[in-house]
Parts: C-alpha cells; sequence; structure tokens
C-alpha cells in the first residue's frame, strides 16, 4: 500500500442521539446501560403495535446556526447535524477565521437525508390540492454538508455522501483521505440522519424491526430499532494541527470498503466483502491483526448481520473483543458509522470498551459473542465497521491520543 503523504488527526469530536446530547452524555449512556426508547413521538402510525425507537429528545434548536438561505427553516437532519458539528468545532478550538484561512472541506454522510418526510405535501399533491412550496424549498435547501459550509464559511470541497449504513464511516474515510493526499488541511466530516414516518414504516415491511429493545448477537435476536442522531468530527492533518498547538483527541490509520455485489439488503453469508473491507483498512493502516484492541461492530440485532459479523470477526480477529453499541442508541442509518466511530475513539482514550446491552444468552450459530461486561483494553488502535443495504462494507482503522 502507499503511505498518505499526511496523517488524519481528530482534534474535535461532536455527537447527539438518543442516549444523550453530548459525546460525554452518550458515553455515560454506554457504560451505564442506558436505553431511552419508547414509540414515536415524532410522527404518527397506524400499526397496532408501535415499534420502539430511539428518538434525540425535544426539537433541535436551529436559531443560533445563523440567518442565511440554507441554514433556516431546515430539515431535522441538517439541524442535528449542525448540533454535533457544534459541539465537535467548540472542543477543537476552531474558529472561524481559522477555517477561512486553510483548505476546509467538509464532507456529511446520510442515508434519506429527509427526503421523505414530507408526507403532507404528497397526499395534498396526490389529493389534487395544491400543496405550498415549503417542504420543498426546505429540501433543497438542507443537504447537511452544504448548511455545515455555510454555516463556517467554508470555500473546499463539499460533497455528501448517500451510502444506506455505511455512509458516515465512508464520509470519514473519504475525508481522510482529502487530508492524507494534501487536498484539505482541514475537514469536518460525519453523518447525519433523523426518524421519518417512511423508514420507520420501510424497515417494519422489511421485517427486520424488532417489538422489544434490540438484542445485538444475542441466541433471541429478532430486528433491530431504529434511532436518529449525529456523529462529527473535525479532522486536520498531523502537521497543521502541530503547528496551530492543537491537541489530537485521535487518528484515522486507515479506510477500507467492498462491496458484496450479493443481495439488496442481506450480507454475503461468509461475509467477503466484510473480510475484503478489514483486510484493506488493516492494510492501508500498516497495523497488525494483533494490535487491534477491540471491534465496534455494526451489530444491529437483525439475524443475519450478526451472525455473519460474528463470523467474519472470529475468523480475521480471534479472541479479539467486540461489542455493539446499537442497544443504546439504535440504529441511526447514515449517522451510525460516524457515532459509532466517534465512541469507538472515545473508549480508546477511556482504556475501556462498554458493555453490549442487550445481549445476554449466545447463539449455537455464532462462533464469537460479544462483551457483557465494561472491559479494560490492551493497546490503542480499534475498528469500527458498517455493513450497509447493496452489500456496501466500510472499516476504519482508529488510534487514540495515547498517554
Amino acid at each position: 500500500m502507499i503511505k498518505p503523504a499526511k496523517k488524519t488527526v481528530i482534534t474535535g469530536i461532536g455527537c447527539l442521539s438518543g442516549a444523550g446530547a453530548t459525546l460525554a452524555d452518550n458515553m455515560d449512556a454506554l457504560f451505564n446501560r442506558v436505553r431511552h426508547l419508547g414509540p414515536p413521538k415524532l410522527f404518527t402510525t397506524d400499526h397496532a403495535h408501535r415499534f420502539p425507537v430511539f428518538e434525540v429528545p425535544g426539537e433541535v434548536d436551529e436559531s443560533t446556526e445563523g440567518t442565511g438561505p440554507g441554514l433556516t427553516r431546515t430539515t431535522r437532519t441538517t439541524r442535528l447535524a449542525l448540533a454535533a458539528a457544534r459541539e465537535a468545532v467548540a472542543r477543537s478550538g476552531l474558529t472561524q477565521r481559522d477555517f477561512s484561512a486553510v483548505k476546509t472541506g467538509v464532507c456529511i454522510g446520510t442515508s434519506t437525508g429527509s427526503s421523505l418526510n414530507s408526507i403532507q405535501f404528497y397526499d395534498d399533491y396526490r389529493s389534487q390540492r395544491s400543496p405550498g412550496l415549503s417542504p420543498v424549498r426546505r429540501y433543497l435547501s438542507s443537504n447537511p454538508a452544504a448548511c455545515i459550509a455555510e454555516r463556517y464559511g467554508l470555500t473546499g470541497p463539499v460533497q455528501t455522501v448517500v451510502n444506506a449504513c455505511s455512509s458516515g464511516t465512508d464520509a470519514l474515510g473519504i475525508a481522510s483521505s482529502w487530508i492524507e493526499q494534501g487536498l484539505c488541511d482541514i475537514v469536518i466530516a460525519g453523518g447525519a440522519d433523523e426518524l421519518t414516518r417512511v423508514t420507520y414504516n420501510g424497515f417494519i415491511s422489511l421485517m427486520i424491526t424488532d417489538h422489544e429493545p434490540s438484542r445485538p448477537f444475542d441466541a433471541t435476536r429478532n430486528g433491530l430499532n431504529l434511532g436518529e442522531g449525529a456523529g462529527i468530527m473535525v479532522l486536520e492533518s498531523e502537521q497543521h494541527a502541530r503547528t496551530n498547538g492543537r491537541v489530537s483527541l485521535g487518528s484515522i490509520l486507515g479506510y477500507g470498503m467492498a462491496c458484496d455485489g450479493h443481495h439488496l439488503v442481506a450480507p454475503h453469508p461468509k461475509g467477503l466483502g466484510l473480510k475484503k473491507a478489514i483486510d484493506h483498512a488493516l492494510a492501508f493502516s500498516r497495523v497488525p491483526r494483533e494490535a487491534v484492541a477491540f471491534v465496534n461492530a455494526h451489530g444491529t440485532g437483525t439475524r443475519d448481520n450478526d451472525r455473519v459479523e460474528s463470523m467474519v470477526l472470529a475468523d480475521l480477529l480471534p479472541g479479539v473483543p467486540f461489542g455493539s453499541t446499537k442497544g443504546c442508541t439504535g440504529h441511526t442509518l447514515g449517522a451510525a458509522g460516524a457515532l459509532e466511530a466517534a465512541f469507538t475513539v472515545a473508549c480508546l482514550n477511556e482504556h475501556r470498551m462498554p458493555p453490549s446491552v442487550g445481549f445476554t444468552e449466545k447463539a449455537e450459530e455464532m462462533p464469537a459473542s460479544p462483551v457483557t461486561e465494561t472491559m479494560a483494553l490492551k493497546g490503542n488502535v480499534a475498528i469500527s465497521q458498517s455493513l450497509a443495504f447493496g452489500g456496501n462494507n466500510s472499516v476504519l482503522v482508529l488510534e487514540g491520543k495515547g498517554e
């Protein structure tokens, strides 16, 4: 593998989900097994059983985010992204002047990106009424990457990644490549997604949504719980951060992705794409397998996904502890990979990983099982991985800040 020209370090992290409004709140929930889930409040549903979800509590305020045309009346997905970016930027210590002085880009992953939440508009149109165009204007002005760029006055590359449930992971990987190759000095990157009635009904129709709290990797697992949120990181070249006196919270050492080419919504039964993605990420990072301290697995709680992940991890990384954080956040779709990357770096810096909430009973078809208690970590490198619809598999190799 060609050695990158520049190393990518993380100088700011921000996130919010159904587990909490900040990174610290989320970490507290993970280690204390706190699960804030219940029937959806953001929209109505006619289902006899209201499948539980993880919602970010309350309205996400956009009033402090500016007054430009791209920042007013934005969708919830964009407001989630802006809120997480605000925390990440504050943690980094960067100012708008700092951003404008160098090449600064934005790369944000999302899944539906609020494109499916204007139900009343569609109903009015199909009923031959004349709906107002405000939902259309809101959608057109709510590209999360463009809104972050406008909020901070950025003029570098701006990209929105839509690659199903691996979108957040892919956005961080792409952003890291911009820094490694010298295209940018700084990138604001991550993922965001909101809960909508269409995605809620869509996952129910696929029959992969659980009536109860999800149980990733458990023998009784019966599907996922949907969630929403955002995870954002401020990435810089190591040289730029050091020159300007900023503290590194960790690094992105490698990124790999591969497609199964097997099925629209199911992983390859032997996990061929995931194996290739892990191998590529480790090769690029030049990290030996035995140096991996833990794996933050995708772990949705669905039958096929968990079985394949367990099999691949037992084969490629035998004995390496792993777990899923979706028992506390739900599956946040395009935000999932970015949130989990943030959790992974935070765990490395705390030298411990949380229990895999929801797991209690080992499944016979699972060659490996997640951790059930908080575990001290040996090592400073971890993997965060995402398995997405379309057979997409994306993997990040992450490093903590060290001592």
